[in-house]
């Protein structure tokens, strides 16, 4: 089961794969190779500055290394995740006292 963050990033990066490299979204299955749709090294950089406007993320480069759609949605989750919990405010249950 997934959940409905991860949900709406698999149908935004899939969205995106579609619009820029003119794929089915029916073929972008979790376990699809990204080469074997076409999506090259070159490409791979290309959607990933395509995916930091889409979410707001600066993305390591390691980013570029994975080879299959669903590490590519897993991968930008976890980072729109953290970046959700780098925004949000700290509460007393974190060790911020109130009034400090």
């Amino acid at each position: 089961m997934t959940s409905a963050s991860f949900d709406d990033t698999e149908m935004r990066i899939r969205a995106l794969l579609a619009k820029d490299f003119k794929l089915d979204p029916a073929t972008l299955t979790r376990d699809a190779r990204l080469v074997d749709l076409g999506v090259d090294s070159i490409g791979m950089a290309e959607l990933i500055f395509n995916v930091e406007d889409e979410f707001g993320l600066k993305l390591p480069d390691a980013a570029v290394q994975m080879s299959t759609f669903g590490e590519v949605v897993h991968f930008i989750d976890q980072a729109v995740a953290g970046q959700r919990a780098a925004k949000a405010p700290r509460t007393m249950a974190q060790g911020v006292q109130a009034g400090t």
